[in-house]
């Protein structure tokens, strides 16, 4: 009795007691289909290992902007206190400025060149104005020269002088009403007037 068992890799003859090995009989229709779906498999699988590297590294690039954004916004709002803080010194109301009756003394300087004022105005070296670190914007200001008794009334417009000691900074035809312009700087006394 002979029997022959076959799979669709091997056949068996049972009367020999023989494994034969056979290749499968694979169409070469099928073949190609098996190929292709083979392949795309393959791609979809890098592809989706190539996603979630990118989706882990930009979470944690996220992540890392995020940070950088919250540190800033806490610089930020600590500069901005500070500047609204600064803001509010600089702009005390005309109300104070009239309670001030003590004169200053100190050293006066002029300038002549800028474009823009701190208040906002545009610069005129002609005008009578001046630049105070403190005083409001429109304040008059009786600046005398002490050495010449010479005095001028000046607008505060602007803000400095920034030069350590000096206390106002006036127009060059204010220093020039003053008889400072040929040594650049004068003793002077400040009274506010209004």
């Amino acid at each position: 009795m002979s029997s022959i068992g076959c799979t669709s890799i091997s056949c068996v003859d049972v009367r020999l007691g023989r494994t034969q090995l056979e290749p499968p009989s694979i169409p070469a229709e099928r073949a190609g289909k098996l190929i292709r779906l083979l392949a795309v498999a393959l791609g979809a699988a890098s592809l989706a290992a190539c996603t979630q590297s990118t989706v882990v590294t930009h979470k944690s690039e996220l992540r890392a902007v995020r940070q950088a954004s919250l540190d800033q916004d806490r610089t930020t709002s600590s500069m901005m206190k500070k500047r609204v803080a600064a803001v509010r010194k600089h702009t005390a109301s005309r109300r104070d400025a009239g309670r001030v009756k003590t004169a200053s003394h100190g050293v006066a300087s002029f300038y002549t060149e800028g474009t823009k004022t701190a208040s906002g105005e545009k610069f005129n070296t002609m005008e009578m104005t001046a630049a105070h670190p403190t005083l409001p914007f429109g304040t008059k200001l009786r600046v005398t020269n002490v050495a010449s008794g010479q005095s001028v009334t000046v607008r505060v417009n602007d803000r400095g002088p920034y030069v350590r000691g000096r206390v106002v900074d006036v127009s060059y035809s204010a220093a020039d009403a003053l008889g400072m312009v040929g040594k650049g700087v004068a003793k002077v006394k400040l009274d506010v007037v209004q």
